[in-house]
């Protein structure tokens, strides 16, 4: 195994802002050897999440940060393709979070096998993995969509948001979806059949909003921020609930020109009843087998649809994420590692 290397890529240093490829390093090191217990895995698929922006700063959050010179963290698809430990046989497909790099030891903790037989290994990474169960538990736990009731979520063309607005139309609501630009409205509507769909491009963005919810909004899953929330935030209904999953359009450090929200955000918290609640989807872990059970019947009956954008070769995985965070990517991003 020592002849073939182990390609990483490693955090070379924090953003100030925007992230550069400055702050990725890629490395070669020698493939390690499973010692007793471990199994050695090839990656097969990386995927590459928001998330990992928060990872990159050295700031208090839900979840440690990575440390300088460490493997930027995410989750992967992976072979077996050496096995100390019995539970795991070689040719073993498994999800693991083995992070951006080709090969990673393990001792089999937090490992799940996959079954190539059932559902494309990737979407244990996208409308099987961590993206459908943030947008099954949030809308359902938090958001609770009634019959008739309107729900809007933000980067609609997205894993997360994708999957909010079909589970809202299952569930017998309205659902309005935000994208950017007219191909990503077009698949919205047309491909995964919102009601409405609204490009937050637009210059009068919030007029279509406002006329795409005649009756207000019951429920905003919110994954941006920004001036996407301050186009939702005036149509709100009494007694409405706000999941909030993300908020993309921060994570690089901008922010809006309207500074204090806080006043008019408190007044209608108080007079309309609202339900503001921020979540990680492993608040809900609990969840997972009924959300395996329901999304992978939603799939297979054509109620739920997915897309993929996925990025060949492990060393455009910081291109990839950068455009992700600008919004360039169409549908749930993966590396094709392997």
């Amino acid at each position: 195994m020592s002849e073939v290397r182990n390609t990483r890529i490693v955090l070379a240093s924090r953003p100030q802002g925007t992230v550069t490829a400055e702050n990725f390093r890629i490395e070669a090191l020698a493939i390690p050897r499973p010692g007793t217990g471990e199994v050695l895995l090839k990656i097969l698929f990386l995927s590459l999440d928001p998330y990992m922006r928060g990872r990159m700063d050295d700031a208090k959050s839900y979840a440690a940060p990575v440390e300088i010179d460490a493997v930027m963290e995410g989750g992967t698809v992976a072979e077996v393709i050496a096995s100390n430990n019995p539970d795991f046989a070689v040719g073993d497909t498994v999800l693991s979070h083995s992070g951006w790099q080709s090969h990673a030891l393990s001792d089999g903790g937090g490992l799940l096998k996959l079954d190539p037989a059932l559902a494309p290994v990737s979407t244990a990474l996208g409308i099987l993995g961590m993206p459908g169960l943030t947008a099954y538990t949030g809308l359902l736990t938090i958001g609770r969509p009634q019959p008739g009731e309107t729900v809007v979520v933000a980067a609609a063309s997205g894993p997360v948001g994708s999957a909010v607005g079909q589970i809202a139309r299952i569930k017998g609501a309205r659902a309005v979806g935000i994208a950017g630009g007219a191909e990503k409205c077009a698949f919205v509507k047309d491909v995964l059949g919102f009601d409405a769909a609204i490009d937050h491009r637009a210059p009068d963005f919030p007029e279509q909003l406002q006329r795409a919810c005649p009756n207000g909004v019951d429920v905003y899953f919110e994954n941006v921020g920004g001036p996407v929330w301050d186009a939702v935030f005036p149509l709100l209904n009494t007694f409405a609930r706000v999941p909030v999953c993300g908020l993309i359009s921060q994570y690089n450090g901008a922010t809006s020109s309207q500074t204090d929200r806080l006043p008019r955000l408190m007044r209608s918290i108080l007079v309309k009843s609202l339900t503001i609640r921020g979540f990680i989807y492993r608040e809900f872990a609990d969840q997972r087998p009924a959300f395996l059970r329901e999304m992978s019947e939603w799939l297979r009956t054509g109620k739920v649809r997915y897309r993929e954008d996925i990025v060949d070769g492990l060393a455009n995985a910081p291109e990839a994420f950068m455009g992700l965070l600008k919004g360039r990517n169409f549908g749930k991003l993966l590396v094709r590692v392997s």
